[in-house]
């Protein structure tokens, strides 16, 4: 393959004149179309795409059934701003989500355009709801880039570096990282003594829990290194925040619609969140975000907060017919092809002292790089190469974490495709 073509360079020399150099672009991927779980660029070249555009085409590249419902909107209503105007599909969206949530369906939903807008509402009702400043937040947390969302955010210091200062009033404490253990303890001995340090340390030393007004939390840390707690976690951070009125908010970002095996992926857990964060995978591509909390917390007043965007008809109609998709086929589709990819990536990690951990539910699945497996030191010079080397052959997959590499396709890819992307993997492994 010759990658990155003659129109490919053109078009990064054009983009490094005009974009703003804050994007990250691990590898010269100029894409022109897509469909299914794979991509083609400028110059014609194929590539399995195992990014989904980072967790986001959760229905595959340009489904047809969600392409159709695009057009068929389009053609109605492209825009009249939910915001000050009643319109039949947000309704109907807003019923949905109530709906599929973890939890009664008695439930409010606000509309925005993304993730990161999605957390700040829920920050924003948090504090209306509650009367409370504060908030707990995670290491390793990626919340989005937003002042408040940033805020929350901890998972690299480059994404905070001069934009201080944040909002104040958030702690950060230690995630549920069994691989890497903060406390050098191992579970379940350690008997949760990362959530035990909520009531030991910081709520005697540093802030009463009564002035927290929310826990926000990914369920599977997503730029942190998709990371998995171990069972019981989050049935303990329940029962330590919720006798204090400290609300459980879900950041089901990158980890929902259906990615893990199930729509949501606190489901896995069976605890119920206050309030959900939900964008990325929700419409297929078409920028949508929603804040989906219990109906008795939606007590702020007209005004409040809004969004012009937020809603769209045309990003709503994508979203009817990507839940749609999810529940008929793919949310079952993305366990069964998760749990092939995993098995099949834990016997190539046997073999190759540079792997260490293996993890994932459903299709969102890493495995870290690291020096040896004795000292599971970060190896994040290797860990890039691999995924340039990946893409150099026909794969695209991104680092996530520290030290990371990340596969989370379009919960449509088949078993050949996965296959295929695997066979590129071990292919670039045996070259290092």
């Amino acid at each position: 393959m010759n990658i990155p073509g003659e129109k490919a360079k053109s078009l990064i020399e054009r983009d490094h004149k005009y974009v703003s150099p804050c994007y990250i672009r691990p590898y010269p991927a100029v894409i022109s179309r897509g469909f299914g779980a794979k991509v083609v660029d400028v110059d014609g070249n194929e590539f399995i795409d195992c990014t989904a555009g980072i967790a986001v085409v959760a229905t595959g590249h340009c489904h047809p059934e969600v392409v159709k419902a695009i057009h068929a909107q389009a053609k109605k209503l492209i825009h009249m701003s939910g915001t000050d105007f009643y319109y039949p599909i947000q309704v109907e969206l807003a019923e949905k989500l109530a709906e599929i949530v973890p939890g009664g369906k008695n439930k409010k939903v606000f509309f925005c355009n993304s993730g990161t807008e999605a957390v700040e509402a829920s920050m924003k009702l948090a504090r209306y709801a509650t009367g409370r400043e504060k908030f707990l937040a995670f290491f390793g947390a990626f919340h989005g880039r937003t002042f408040g969302a940033l805020s929350l955010t901890a998972s690299k210091a480059v994404q905070r570096k001069k934009f201080g200062p944040l909002l104040p009033g958030v702690v950060h404490i230690p995630y549920g990282y069994c691989y890497r253990c903060t406390y050098n303890l191992e579970y379940p001995k350690c008997d949760f003594a990362c959530l035990d340090y909520l009531e030991d340390v910081i709520f005697t030393k540093h802030s009463p829990a009564e002035e927290f007004a929310a826990v926000v939390f990914e369920p599977i840390q997503g730029e942190g290194g998709y990371i998995i707690p171990p069972d019981g976690y989050f049935q303990r951070l329940r029962d330590i925040v919720s006798p204090h009125g400290i609300l459980l908010v879900d950041d089901e970002v990158q980890a929902g619609m259906g990615r893990t095996g199930k729509m949501f992926a606190i489901e896995h857990w069976e605890v119920k969140p206050d309030m959900l964060a939900l964008a990325k995978g929700i419409a297929s591509g078409m920028p949508l975000g929603a804040s989906v909390a219990r109906s008795s917390l939606c007590t702020w007043k007209s005004g409040a907060h809004a969004s012009t965007f937020g809603g769209n008809p045309v990003c709503c109609a994508a979203a009817l017919a990507t839940i749609k998709l999810l529940e008929a086929e793919l949310i079952e589709h993305a366990g069964e092809m998760g749990d092939y990819m995993l098995a099949e990536l834990k016997k190539i990690g046997e073999h190759y002292g540079f792997i260490g951990e293996v993890r994932g539910k459903g299709l969102m699945i890493a495995f870290e790089v690291v020096k040896d497996k004795k000292s599971r030191e970060p190896a994040p010079a290797l860990r890039n190469r691999v995924v340039v080397e990946c893409f150099k052959k026909g794969l695209l997959i991104l680092g996530t974490g520290d030290t990371a590499i990340r596969f989370s396709p379009p919960l449509v890819i088949k078993q050949d495709e996965a296959s295929r992307a695997l066979d590129i993997l071990l292919d670039v492994l045996r070259g290092i």
